[in-house]
């Protein structure tokens, strides 16, 4: 007798399960704490487990018998791959499911969240950029700050070594000698140190000191003539013709501006420039030399100031006045 009539198990991979009477399973507590795609892979499983152990236990005859349980084996295998693929795409639908029903309050959540984010990260990026900016402003600020303290140094340190050697090569002031002020040898000073700056000899600087002794008594003096003269730093006036200066030359003579004649270092540069060109004027008496540069109406009248223009520049020599 065959077997293929014999009923399979209640829980054979064929056997279905009970429906109640509103159409759901009888596993009730189950379908309500598993969704329905989870119990269909577990009933899958089950019929793929149990079923090859119980076509184990039956017994096959005859060749027909062993073609027929063939044919039973073949499609118990097919329906079981059929549920397990049943399976997976109820658990894809699943799951595209549970990712497309996304509540719309959670994806606004999410959306709240990312920008609060991004705001984050922009403030963090704004201010890192602005305390960088800060930063380098004031390191910029610093570095102008020493640079200029630096070259205030320096200015200050080339300031005060020129006035060291201004004061090493010539002194402020020289004590006068005679019946001079110091004002009169402070001009006789400014004499020498202007021909000593320009190479002019010894017997130079004594024709210019005995002239301009004779000229101002070594005054730099305003003139009467020309209001002008009283604009500048003077020491006395003078009224012959518009004559000013310590050497009382004339602006109308072509010796220069007022306002240069009235300079005691330009006067004495102009005196020495016409002397200079004088021939042979060191061979000249003094008074002759002094006559080819002024020009005077009493050409004799610088031979008595030869002795005391020699003394005057022989102390300004020895006190250290020297060529700037």
């Amino acid at each position: 007798m065959r077997d293929d009539d014999k009923k399979i198990p209640q829980n054979a991979a064929t056997a279905t399960p009970n429906r109640s009477a509103d159409g759901t399973s009888t596993g009730k507590h189950r379908l309500h704490t598993q969704s329905w795609h989870t119990v269909a892979r577990e009933r899958a499983t089950q019929w793929a487990t149990e079923l090859p152990a119980w076509l184990r236990t039956r017994s096959w005859p005859s060749f027909s018998d062993q073609f027929s349980g063939r044919r039973l084996r073949l499609a118990v295998a097919t329906s079981v791959i059929g549920a397990l693929g049943f399976a997976a795409v109820a658990e894809n639908v699943a799951t595209t499911d549970a990712v497309t029903s996304v509540s719309p309050a959670a994806a606004a959540q999410a959306q709240v969240a990312e920008r609060a984010q991004a705001q984050q990260a922009a403030s963090r990026s704004q201010r890192v950029q602005a305390e960088a900016a800060a930063k380098a402003k004031k390191d910029a600020a610093a570095k102008a700050a020493a640079a200029k303290a630096a070259a205030d140094k320096k200015a200050a340190a080339q300031k005060a070594a020129a006035a060291a050697a201004a004061a090493a090569k010539s002194p402020a002031h020289v004590a006068p000698v005679g019946s001079l002020t110091q004002v009169q040898m402070d001009n006789a000073q400014a004499i020498v140190q202007t021909g000593l700056n320009l190479g002019v000899p010894q017997r130079g600087l004594v024709i210019a000191v005995a002239t301009a002794m004779q000229e101002s008594t070594l005054l730099n003096r305003a003139s009467e003539v020309l209001p002008e003269s009283y604009q500048y730093t003077h020491q006395g006036t003078g009224s012959d013709h518009d004559s000013v200066g310590l050497f009382q030359q004339r602006p109308s003579s072509g010796w220069g501006s007022v306002a240069n004649l009235m300079k005691p270092e330009y006067a004495a540069t102009a005196f020495y420039r016409v002397l200079l060109q004088v021939p042979g004027w060191q061979g000249m008496a003094l008074t002759y030399a002094a006559q080819a540069v002024q020009v005077s109406a009493y050409p004799e009248a610088y031979a008595k100031h030869e002795g005391g223009a020699a003394w005057i520049v022989s102390t300004l020599l020895k006190a250290g006045v020297k060529a700037q």
